[in-house]
């Protein structure tokens, strides 16, 4: 089991990736988590209240077994799979100590000082936390897709509006760590 643990190489987890997209591109399917919320939101009778969500959800449904797994596959992750240290470069986790009062790097995926239920206690944590979501939710509808849907699915089908797309992903998140992130916090 010591391999599980690990991180797999790119040798490996690349050509499954590939693969996984090829056999999607056979059978006419597209990747995407966000494509899977709309599924999950017609479901559910989001059409009653939005035309964006009338459609045959049914022909997509196997959308919500993407997110059942993704769901599933995290929690034994980290409940089963994970001691929850992660190594970090020492430069980097001192950085986050000074700069920004993150004393638990390399001790956990998320750090408990921005992510634990305590810090939702915080109202410019949660106003934080919402406009994220809101904004990331808003940027994956504009987009056309989300960051996985453009990154493997859009680029691996050569389509030139996903490209774009991951060139914006870059560097908005360049600009979020470098420039807006010390700014907030």
């Amino acid at each position: 089991m010591n391999w599980i643990y690990e991180p797999w190489p790119w040798y490996v987890a690349g050509p499954l990736i590939a693969l996984t997209m090829f056999v999607l591109l056979v059978v006419g399917k597209q990747f995407g988590m966000s494509s899977n919320l709309r599924t999950a939101c017609a479901a559910i009778g989001a059409g009653k209240a939005s035309d964006f969500f009338k459609f045959d959800w049914k022909a997509e449904r196997w959308n919500l077994m993407v997110v059942l797994g993704a769901v599933i596959g995290g929690f034994i992750a980290a409940n089963y799979l994970s001691d929850n240290t992660v190594e970090i470069n020492p430069e980097i986790a001192q950085q986050l100590s000074e700069d920004y009062n993150i004393k638990s790097a390399g001790e956990a995926y998320l750090p408990p000082e921005i992510f634990a239920t305590e810090a939702l206690s915080d109202p410019f944590t949660l106003a934080i936390l919402l406009t994220g979501g809101l904004l990331v939710g808003f940027g994956a509808r504009y987009a056309g897709g989300c960051t996985s849907g453009h990154a493997i699915s859009g680029l691996s089908n050569l389509q030139l509006p996903s490209l774009i797309a991951v060139i914006g992903f870059f560097i908005g998140g360049l600009v979020m760590v470098h420039f807006l992130y010390p700014l907030i916090f």
